[in-house]
């Protein structure tokens, strides 16, 4: 565990006869509902969620659903519930609401289809009535001369009486942007100075769709400024991008929000992450126990943001800690190996205050009913005490990677005492019987304070140990290992009697005394 170490003013100005002033941050995280949430895109809203608090802001969680073929059913409301799971709960959005909804863009056509007329009425935009087929052809041959595929910005050129001939024949068409060459650079707050002509590298972008739908580089750049954002954390896959959508907020007349880029989070094989990756998907560490604070913690790993990296760290320590001038430049690989290590670390962090310890104690109690009811037979425990469940949780808190170890084969005696035969007790020692006759007597004459440590314990046990002679300590302790768990490997001896009580000791002790005797008796 070697790393477990412990706004700006901006003015807004929509097509609207009023101005809104805010002196706030104000972030978004805008996913598409086309496939369940990812790690890396947590790590975004995360990102997002944390600048804003640090920052006494506002986060917002906006859909993205104007690509309608590749809606997935259900992706929507998952997303809330993992986001929810995960602790990174927006402040305004479909379910919150908020003064600046709707928030989903399905829901604001007619606030694109405005904003778009105006594009067209200043000559910032275009129709464009190229057939799927002609755009094809222009992207075969690209690829034919080894060249980046383009429009080559044919129907800007069109006169206002041909696109109106177009127009009334109902010959389908998009909007496209009128880009001018030579863009200029801007200042990203992670990347620093970038530059990317995105009009002679790929030609004039759709802005909206023939089915009427916008495409994300229209809609975001609307929705971004109506709804206030002051600064865009995303991706650095959309860092080429930027450009257009600058352009356009200069076409507006609109001031743009500060850009922050994040770096990629790849896979193993320095692939990127994907939507069809089941194993990246936050559902599966929900499902496979792993705490939200830890899977959280853990996707900080990659890019950082903070001064000393792989740091186990609360959600309020990351919103204190987190600078996106400490963000990287370099895209980082998920270190999956790391996670469990995380994970312990976050259960021995919430050990230490009383709402953490309550909730783990309802995790595992809550674990512990689903084993007790896949078992068989009757010699179960019955007092499973919150007292009981945290002693468990604190003998074993550096020793498990998550709560449901605590319910795997080599735990199992913690909740049900183990069925023994002469055989098993006998194997160990032919002095089994002598062992535990007087291992009970030490025990019953013992406070109940002195098992409660296993440093007070462990000398009373040896020297039980040495009161009977010619029983070397090591088969006396096996003895008693074999009574209690019945298992070779594991927590001490003088530990397990510590979690299970005086009481339940006791009880597992004179039970497997009684078997060694009682067998005794009948074979003579």
């Amino acid at each position: 565990m070697g790393f477990l170490r412990q706004s700006i003013l901006r003015v807004i100005r929509p097509l609207s006869t009023s101005s809104i002033c805010r002196c706030e941050v104000r972030v978004r995280f805008a996913p598409s509902p086309t496939g369940h949430i990812h790690l890396g895109g947590l790590r975004t809203a995360l990102y997002n969620y944390i600048f804003a608090k640090a920052h006494r802001g506002t986060f917002i969680l906006r859909i993205e659903d104007t690509d309608q073929t590749r809606l997935v059913p259900g992706a929507e409301d998952h997303l809330q519930e993992m986001l929810a799971w995960s602790g990174v709960n927006p402040d305004e959005g479909p379910v919150q609401g908020g003064s600046f909804g709707p928030y989903k863009q399905s829901e604001r056509l007619h606030i694109y289809k405005e904003h778009m007329e105006t594009l067209v009425k200043t000559g910032a935009a275009y129709h464009c009535f190229c057939t799927e087929q002609r755009l094809e052809l222009l992207r075969k041959e690209a690829m034919r001369n080894r060249q980046v595929p383009r429009y080559d910005n044919r129907c800007r050129h069109l006169s206002h009486h041909q696109v109106q001939d177009h127009l009334r024949s109902g010959k389908p068409s998009v909007l496209r942007l009128k880009l001018e060459p030579n863009i200029e650079s801007f200042e990203d707050l992670v990347y620093g100075k970038t530059s990317h002509d995105v009009g002679v590298i790929e030609g004039d972008p759709v802005l909206i769709k023939s089915d009427g739908f916008p495409t994300y580089h229209f809609a975001n750049v609307v929705d971004d400024h109506l709804m206030g954002i002051t600064h865009v954390l995303r991706g650095m896959e959309w860092l080429t991008s930027t450009p257009k959508h600058l352009y356009l907020y200069k076409a507006f007349a609109w001031s743009p929000p500060k850009f922050a880029h994040l770096p990629l989070l790849l896979n193993r094989d320095g692939s990127k992450l994907s939507k069809r990756q089941g194993d990246i998907f936050v559902q599966h560490f929900k499902d496979a126990g792993f705490l939200p604070e830890a899977v959280v913690n853990f996707i900080t790993f990659c890019g950082s943001g903070f001064e000393e990296n792989k740091t186990i760290r609360s959600m309020q320590q990351l919103i204190q800690e987190f600078s996106l001038h400490r963000v990287s430049t370099h895209s980082a690989v998920l270190e999956m190996r790391l996670l469990p290590e995380v994970n312990r670390g976050h259960i021995i962090r919430l050990l230490t205050h009383t709402e953490g310890r309550h909730r783990l104690v309802a995790l595992l109690r809550q674990q512990v009913a689903e084993l007790l009811t896949r078992s068989e037979g009757n010699n179960k425990m019955e007092n499973l005490t919150d007292e009981y469940l945290l002693r468990v949780l604190e003998a074993r808190k550096h020793h498990i990677d998550k709560i449901q170890d605590l319910c795997q084969p080599d735990y199992i005696y913690l909740w049900i005492p183990p069925r023994l035969s002469k055989g098993e007790l006998m194997s160990v020692s032919s002095q089994a019987e002598l062992v535990l006759d007087r291992a009970c007597k030490e025990i019953d004459s013992l406070q109940e304070k002195v098992l409660s440590e296993v440093t007070d314990l462990s000398p009373k046990l040896r020297q039980c140990s040495e009161s009977l002679a010619g029983i070397p300590y090591s088969i006396f302790m096996r003895v008693l290992r074999i009574a209690l768990s019945n298992v070779k490997k594991g927590a001490s001896v003088a530990e397990m009697m510590s979690v299970l009580g005086k009481t339940e000791t006791l009880h597992r002790l004179h039970a497997a005394h009684e078997i060694v005797r009682q067998n005794e008796t009948h074979s003579r």
